[in-house]
């Protein structure tokens, strides 16, 4: 018996116990020569940067420009080859080193240059004509060039740039100023150039990666630093706040000029939880994770691969799936946001890969292989919608929210739809407990319709009146309810448009919806009292 109990810890210890996931068999898959975007010139610049970014209606890409910095963006259905003469976003006098899409507006672009300034752009929603030079706000406050921007996770209109002054600097852009030379806020604790900026889930601490090896963790508002931490055998280039999980991830080099990753705890970066050396490559790592699946994807630049892991609260807290292929080199890398996905086809996230030596943007999609062709919501949870939780004014005053959340499944009345707020105080109530929640709080859009609250929407008005005045109801287009200001130029007349459009496809839907069931309910009960 004692050597049968030996054998059993031998094979148990060789053995590790099997992990179930969902996401163990996650594979990459390249879009097809026609869903590429060819003839792009991508830039040459050496920045570690991604030089790309995305959304479900454009693509923008660094390029090359004389004289000058510039960008590209491409409707997001325009694959195949570019025009050599396509229109540029060009008026940055210097390099264009960071581009980022305002994450509740999918026409607005900012950018950051060598030129020390970072710029606001409007994108018309028809195919660009003509090179944009006139950016819509213009941020003159580093004394160095700029180097990243990042816009605030859950807040409207609040943009983090960081130059090589050292300076990480905070700008409310929801004033009517076209140049703008004050930040609202200087954060002044780096000594050394800031290479790397992220925000947890609802954007009130700040962690920073800086050239002096040190993972800073900061309250923006305050502008303190809560956790500082450096490690001799890690010098940390990128890091990354996991969601809610109170945990950082870093990446970087060894001693021995290997590449490195890194999870540290939040609240005590004297130590990491884990640290590992990957290879002896000297391309920069990338980190990108993703909040709804726990998947950590770590994008190596100059590499044709992409590893990919699952978080997880305990120990080992990293676990390693397995690693996208291809012989292609990438430059740098852009993220579609989730709502940009094809659910039907199980695609859980979207890379789109910068391919400079064959002027290539190439997309590669995360699959979960299922079977079924309905939707799986075990693999789709609730999400981040395109609205804004808190206006700027609201977070510079203190107040921390959570992402508003909404579903992706098609036709989900929720994705596109207003909260059915029919009785004014428990909603108020709701909103009274979103605030006490703080940081830990993710503000819920979708709720279970009832069949009353859709039976008379004559009590639409009456709810408007009694609710607060500060209180505001959202579409997921970007409508206020309660107050929608004209269009001043023809672009937001257009992009009006387009939202009242996409405003009567969405209830169009509803209305289809609504019969459906009315039919099965009428089965139903023709089933139950047959005459």
């Amino acid at each position: 018996m004692a050597w049968g109990a030996v054998f059993l810890s031998l094979q148990m210890s060789w053995h590790p116990q099997y992990r179930s996931s969902k996401f163990r068999h996650v594979y990459g898959k390249a879009a097809s020569k026609d869903k590429c975007y060819d003839c792009v010139p991508i830039t040459r610049n050496v920045h570690d940067n991604h030089f790309c970014a995305v959304n479900p209606s454009f693509i923008a890409v660094v390029t090359e420009c004389a004289g000058g910095g510039a960008f590209l963006v491409i409707p997001i259905k325009q694959t195949g080859k570019l025009d050599p003469h396509y229109p540029k976003v060009c008026g940055h006098k210097g390099n264009v080193l960071d581009i980022k899409w305002n994450p509740f507006n999918d026409f607005v672009i900012a950018s950051c240059s060598e030129d020390a300034t970072v710029k606001i752009w409007d994108i018309p929603y028809q195919l660009l004509k003509r090179n944009i030079t006139t950016p819509k706000k213009e941020l003159l406050g580093h004394a160095r060039r700029v180097g990243l921007i990042e816009w605030h996770p859950t807040a409207d209109n609040i943009l983090f740039s960081s130059g090589y002054d050292y300076k990480i600097m905070i700008w409310n852009l929801d004033v009517k100023d076209t140049v703008l030379s004050k930040p609202v806020k200087i954060l002044d604790a780096h000594k050394d150039v800031v290479l790397s900026m992220s925000f947890n889930t609802d954007g009130s601490l700040l962690a920073t990666a800086c050239r002096d090896k040190k993972i800073r963790v900061i309250d923006p508002r305050a502008g303190t630093v809560l956790q500082e931490g450096s490690y001799k055998s890690h010098r940390v280039n990128k890091v990354l706040f996991l969601g809610n999980m109170k945990k950082l991830f870093s990446t970087g080099t060894s001693l021995w000029n290997n590449r490195q990753i890194a999870l540290w705890d939040q609240n005590n970066l004297s130590v990491p939880l884990l640290e590992e050396d990957l290879d002896g490559s000297s391309g920069l790592l990338f980190p990108i994770y993703d909040s709804d699946t726990h998947m950590l994807y770590v994008v190596g630049k100059g590499d044709g691969n992409i590893r990919y892991y699952e978080i997880s609260p305990e120990k080992p807290y990293l676990n390693y799936l397995t690693e996208y292929r291809s012989p292609l080199p990438q430059k740098g890398i852009g993220m579609m946001p989730k709502r940009g996905l094809d659910v039907a086809a199980c695609e859980i996230f979207r890379f789109y890969k910068l391919i400079p030596t064959k002027s290539l943007i190439e997309p590669i999609s995360m699959i979960v292989p299922r079977r079924s062709e309905s939707y799986q919501e075990d693999i789709y949870p609730l999400t981040a919608a395109a609205q804004p939780a808190l206006t700027a004014q609201e977070w510079l005053n203190g107040v921390n929210k959570g992402p508003l959340l909404v579903s992706l499944r098609p036709g989900s009345e929720a994705v596109n739809s207003p909260p059915q707020f029919l009785e004014p105080e428990p909603f108020t109530k709701a909103t009274d407990l979103s605030q006490q929640q703080g940081g830990g709080g993710r503000v819920l859009l979708e709720d279970k319709q009832k069949p009353r609250e859709i039976e008379d929407v004559r009590k639409w008005p009456k709810v408007e009146e009694k609710l607060p005045k500060n209180e505001q109801m959202c579409l997921s287009n970007g409508f206020d309810v309660f107050e929608c200001p004209p269009p001043k130029t023809e672009n937001e007349l257009l992009q009006m448009f387009y939202r009242q459009q996409e405003e009567i496809r969405r209830l169009r839907e509803l209305l289809i919806q609504r019969d459906v069931q009315i039919k099965q309910l009428e089965l139903e009960l023709r089933n139950l009292f047959p005459l």
